[in-house]
């Protein structure tokens, strides 16, 4: 399955995987991230480029969990900005649509896994186990 991501959403979610991975800095976002989402949004950024192509159940779980951690980063970026400065500020404003296009592709993101599951419950007759969420290949 694709997960199509325009321009502004690419964006944002590349400078999330950023700031969670530390690349500006010591502590950029005050979100520690756990060592599962880091690498998992380590494995994500080489994939932003354009749509993301996601071929299990299991691949859905490891982008979701990416994009939380950068949404969740986000956030905590432009909530910080918000107070250093004013909610009109130019880089609270920056920073809340960063925030919020990383938010949609997780919403996204997460119906993709609900649709995922429901056709693997559909075709097998039983919830997804994670045996099945690794092999059951949906085609871009």
């Amino acid at each position: 399955m694709i997960l199509q991501c325009n321009y502004e959403e690419l964006g944002a979610l590349r400078q999330g995987a950023e700031a969670v991975l530390g690349a500006s800095g010591a502590d950029p976002c005050g979100v520690a991230a756990p060592p599962v989402g880091r690498a998992r949004v380590e494995a994500l950024v080489p994939q932003l480029e354009g749509d993301v192509s996601i071929g299990t159940l299991a691949m859905q779980h490891e982008v979701e969990e990416a994009v939380r951690a950068i949404a969740a980063c986000l956030r905590a970026e432009m909530e910080a900005r918000v107070v250093a400065a004013h909610p009109a500020d130019e880089s609270a404003v920056s920073a809340y649509f960063d925030y919020a296009h990383a938010l949609a592709v997780l919403r996204r993101v997460e119906e993709m896994g609900q649709h995922m599951a429901a056709l693997i419950e559909i075709v097998t007759g039983t919830p997804p186990t994670e045996a099945l969420a690794a092999s059951f290949a949906f085609p871009d």
